[in-house]
């Protein structure tokens, strides 16, 4: 095995941690995301020479049909993480002992504080949101599930059944759907007057508000008094951000714009930890100093991981070798932190980032720099995939060809070790279909053609990923993705769609005019606005449905009883929450000054303690 898979675990110091048819007559009102795509085996089968003239761009200023060799070069920026030592932390051994001593008593004493009995079940279900919220609860995810079995079971109807404040009945609702109980939301009916309305006097109670906020959005389709709840909060909390304290004012406005259900989860321990320090009223100093411990030394193993990815990164000399391509083992990194923070994916964190790193590179190959027949070329080596095919390729892609190969042997050579080889064998293939779309794309793009937004979609959830980059995730997560997580995956869950459906809709709302500006195949918002002669801001509005509508999908999804284990389908719920940061006002990858500050307070600065 050679030195790029030798390091799969580079943390042995730190073993402490383990723990949406759609008829084109259809006006764009009536567009709704879970009527996509119910099955995935026509993706992949045209070509541009397939689509009528009609469908053709007249005129386009993309079409390059008389420019052979034109190469849509992007001139992505450089990295901005140029300090080799940046990753490297300054805590002493002896400092690091003292602390995860500390942090395992307290982790105890939370874990007695979790399972001691209690005759207020609502007591325990606001621990369990503290816990959840300060980033603690992957240590206790048994006990909590527990916990939460015998409250539903004992008593289904606690929030309806009990004269519980606003806080306490969004506060129930929530984490009770958080883990898959399927609580109903008749039990906001309380909330409302004879009249049908909200109660006014609801808004006297701003915590009550915001907690009644981050619920709605587990709400799903057809709950129609979450739909109004929605924007009954809204607009009371955003004049009451104006006259609160600035400490919860900052807590309101962090809400309104990314909800609790809808962020990374572990940006959003890291910013809880700060406000739950200054709420003297309701705060735990055991599990405040418990969370900045675990944070602490949670982020000393990131750092040990991303030290050794950027020496991988280095060494692999990609960098140099496609200048065009986007220098991003940092972001890609937190990507894999995004979709899993706990110490036990350690190797699939490593795993998931060489995979999708050298996927960049081969993404700007077809997306900013190669020609058709160039990338006809490294499809075709693709489909063979055999060190012969090297021959057959334009010098450039040699490196990129053989870096692909080098990295599946050495993963297969791994996951044979578990008995998973056909982890790497499935991700092979999806790579192998995912080169098949992004080809597809430059044949649009080259000939300037217009796909239906139906087709366009289509091809774009390949290409965003869809199925390549769950399976890249699941190839390092064990017994937890076995054969039937994966069989699973090729069957094209609601989930994964709903996931990917939000990535792309996300993606080309706020990327679409940079790419058509440098030369790019046309994205699903101008098909979208072609097709339905709709203007941008009407795109906008409508693809917001749509992202609302997958949102609903993926809460549907999550309630039990389940197909596959919740661990899986955090991962996918991960992915269509990652967006919203990585594509928050522009691309993040293309435009890595975007994530700085995410990446700075994860990977660089520690809480004080």
């Amino acid at each position: 095995m050679n030195s790029s898979m030798a390091l799969l675990n580079p943390v042995s110091a730190l073993n402490s941690l383990k723990c949406f048819p759609l008829s084109s007559a259809d006006p764009p009102s009536k567009i709704f995301v879970h009527d996509f795509f119910a099955s995935p085996s026509n993706i992949i089968k045209h070509s541009a020479n397939s689509l009528p003239a009609s469908r053709r761009l007249q005129p386009c200023l993309a079409s390059r049909s008389n420019q052979e060799s034109y190469r849509p070069l992007a001139n992505f920026s450089p990295t901005i993480w140029k300090d080799p030592n940046i990753f490297t932390s300054e805590i002493l051994h002896s400092e690091i002992e003292s602390n995860d001593k500390l942090a395992e008593e307290l982790k105890q004493q939370v874990k007695e504080m979790l399972m001691s009995s209690t005759s207020d079940p609502a007591a325990k279900v606001c621990l369990i949101d503290s816990m959840c919220r300060l980033g603690l609860s992957y240590h206790f995810e048994t006990e909590i599930e527990e916990q939460l079995n015998q409250i539903f079971e004992a008593q289904p109807n606690l929030a309806d059944d009990n004269d519980y404040d606003l806080y306490t009945i969004a506060l129930l609702f929530r984490v009770f759907r958080q883990y898959g109980f399927k609580i109903s939301c008749s039990v906001f009916n309380k909330l409302k007057n004879s009249d049908g309305m909200f109660k006014e006097s609801l808004t006297n109670d701003v915590r009550g508000m915001l907690s009644l906020y981050e619920a709605i959005h587990l709400r799903l389709h057809g709950e129609e008094i979450l739909e109004e709840a929605l924007d009954f909060t809204t607009s009371h909390l955003k004049s009451s951000a104006e006259k609160s304290s600035l400490h919860f004012a900052k807590h309101i406005m962090n809400a309104l714009d990314l909800p609790l259900h809808q962020g990374i989860p572990r940006l959003e321990a890291r910013q809880y930890i700060s406000f739950y320090e200054e709420d003297h009223e309701f705060r735990n100093e055991t599990l405040l100093m418990f969370a900045k411990l675990d944070f602490n030394r949670v982020q000393l193993l990131h750092k040990q991981e991303m030290k050794y990815l950027t020496r991988w990164w280095k060494d692999c000399d990609l960098a140099s070798k496609y200048p065009y391509s986007r220098d991003r083992i940092v972001e890609i990194y937190f990507w894999s932190i995004a979709d899993y923070f706990e110490p036990c994916f350690s190797m699939a964190r490593i795993i998931h980032t060489k995979i999708i790193m050298i996927l960049t590179v081969i993404d700007d190959t077809y997306d900013a720099y190669g020609t058709v027949e160039e990338l006809q070329s490294f499809t075709d080596a693709l489909e063979r995939w055999d060190s012969s095919a090297l021959v057959d390729l334009p010098e450039y892609m040699q490196a990129l060809y053989s870096a692909i190969l080098n990295l599946y042997d050495e993963l297969d050579e791994e996951m044979s070790k578990e008995g998973r080889s056909y982890s790497v064998s499935f991700t092979k293939d999806k790579l192998k279909e995912l080169a098949r779309a992004y080809l597809l794309e430059a044949q649009w793009f080259h000939e300037g053609f217009v796909p239906s937004f139906e087709e366009r979609m289509e091809n774009a959830l390949v290409t965003g990923t869809c199925f390549y980059g769950i399976a890249a995730l699941f190839v390092g997560m064990g017994e937890i993705a076995g054969i039937n997580e994966f069989e699973w995956l090729q069957n094209f869950p609601e989930i994964v769609r709903a996931a990917y459906t939000i990535g792309r809709l996300r993606g080309d709302m706020v990327s679409h005019k940079f790419e058509q500006e440098r030369g790019h195949v046309v994205s699903t918002m101008e098909c979208y606005m072609k097709q339905y002669g709709a203007s941008r801001e009407e795109a906008i509005k409508d693809f917001n449905t749509m992202i609302s509508n997958a949102w609903k999908d993926i809460n549907e999804e999550c309630m039990k009883p389940t197909v596959v284990s919740m661990q899986i389908l955090r991962r996918v719920v991960n992915i269509a929450r990652l967006v919203n940061v990585f594509y928050k006002n522009k691309d993040g990858i293309s435009f890595p000054e975007c994530l700085k500050d995410y990446i700075t307070k994860l990977f660089i600065e520690p809480i004080p303690v």
